[in-house]
């Protein structure tokens, strides 16, 4: 079993489940454990914890330049059924050439990779060529605000000198066929890996009716329940339009040229299905999204009551907020107030730079792959860290087997991450960190 591995096993043995209202309890045992590992590689780890058990872990490596890289990651994972699993979630069972549980690729496999990799350059005596902060953090799961929101205003000391960071959902392979006529000199399928350059903001809401209680038998006076269920169906029922931010935009072109067809911006939604994979990079963040998905009302079935109540995922792409809450207040209706239970901004940030550095690190290691930038439908803890003015990037590089759903690991069922994968994406952050053979510049970072 080699090392990066057997460090995610141990980790996914862990059962750091956040479900909202957890105590956290398993996040202290994994932040003690990574503090362990980190300790034993001769780089000192910084716990703290705003509330008891809600732990995180910074750690920082000295390199030959004080101008830092964060690297950060999440200790918590969500919850799982054991019932529903082929393989017990906290097992970290390896078969069939991958380590299997909650949190593989969301995203104990990344920290298992960074603490591989630091690991190795403390056996080795070698440095990374600029400051690595690293950063495992309790609460990502939820709001952050035991994680790297506390981290950014009560520590933020911690984080001097960074400028820039990476961490998941994005460098992943994703295998799609060409779209051009096949040639004898290239084969019918490309690796494309995406790197996140931004997120969708983050509005999750809480929205009330108010009415008017009375006996579940007479006709209603001003019934909230059914008020809030018509307000939550014209929200799910919105077609929300195409927004088209310069990020998507360079996405979608990039992949037309990589694949070898033109996609057609006019008809973006016929062009997701015909693309298969090559449509999911983009298929959700081509517009804003608002989903209800809990609801709250009453306590008996013969009352009415005065309020009913559900809550709402709300996502809106970099620079349509303000449009975007405007039409969720048309459609919810004046009967109908809301307040936000958490509210994170979009990020962005420039596809150059250290953007160039991570798309010559995969190309390192895979010279036929063609990365393109990429925005993510959800959030991470990138926007907490974006307060402090460092700019994110979704980079947690893996070669996937093309069979392999990674979309669906994410919070799914029989969550895994290959073994071959995880050795890959060591080798691509050595690269990154070190700059042994790769250079910024020396590779197209368009295709």
């Amino acid at each position: 079993m080699t090392e990066v591995a057997s460090i995610c096993s141990d980790l996914l043995k862990i059962d750091t489940t956040n479900d909202g209202t957890s105590d956290g309890s398993g996040e202290r045992l994994a932040a003690e454990h990574v503090a362990g590992l980190l300790a034993d590689a001769g780089i000192e780890p910084v716990l703290f914890e705003p509330a008891p058990r809600r732990t995180s872990v910074v750690a920082r490596i000295p390199g030959d330049s004080p101008e830092a890289l964060l690297i950060h990651g999440h200790l918590d994972v969500v919850p799982a059924d054991p019932a529903e699993w082929k393989l017990h979630p906290f097992s970290g069972e390896i078969a069939d050439g991958c380590v299997n549980g909650r949190g593989a690729v969301d995203m104990k496999g990344t920290l298992s990779m960074t603490l591989t990799l630091a690991r190795e350059w403390a056996r080795q005596g070698l440095r990374p060529k600029r400051d690595i902060v690293l950063a495992f953090l309790a609460d990502e799961e939820a709001t952050g605000d035991y994680g790297a929101g506390y981290a950014v205003t009560r520590h933020r000391e911690l984080f001097e000198g960074c400028t820039e960071a990476i961490s998941e959902s994005g460098g992943f392979s994703v295998t799609v066929p060409r779209r051009a006529p096949a040639e004898p000199s290239r084969p019918d399928h490309l690796r494309v890996y995406p790197v996140a350059v931004g997120e969708r903001g983050t509005a999750w809401m809480k929205v009330t009716a108010q009415g008017v209680p009375g006996h579940g038998s007479k006709p209603p006076v001003d019934n909230p329940v059914a008020e809030l269920c018509r307000a939550l169906a014209r929200l799910a029922d919105h077609r929300w339009p195409v927004r088209l931010t310069p990020a998507v935009s360079s996405l979608i072109e990039n992949l037309g040229r990589a694949l070898g067809t033109t996609i057609d911006l006019d008809r973006l939604d016929e062009e997701v299905e015909r693309l298969g994979k090559a449509g999911a990079l983009f298929r959700g963040v081509i517009r804003n999204s608002a989903n209800p998905t809990m609801l709250e009302a009453g306590y008996k079935v013969n009352v009415i009551p005065g309020t009913a109540q559900a809550q709402v995922d709300g996502r809106f792409l970099p620079g349509f907020g303000e449009e975007f809450l405007e039409t969720v207040d048309r459609l919810l209706g004046p009967k109908i107030s809301r307040e936000f239970v958490s509210f994170q901004d979009a990020v962005a940030s420039p596809t150059a730079g250290l953007y160039d550095d991570l798309c010559a690190a995969l190309l390192a290691e895979d010279p036929a792959g063609r990365p393109v930038p990429y925005v993510m439908t959800g959030g991470t803890d990138a926007k907490s860290f974006a307060r402090l003015g460092i700019r994110g990037y979704g980079f947690a590089p893996l070669l996937l087997d093309p069979g392999l759903d990674y979309f669906g690991m994410f919070h799914g069922v029989d969550e895994r991450v290959p073994v071959a994968g995880l050795e890959f994406g060591v080798r691509v952050l050595d690269q990154l960190l070190t700059s042994r053979t790769g250079r910024r510049g020396s590779h197209p970072s368009v295709v």
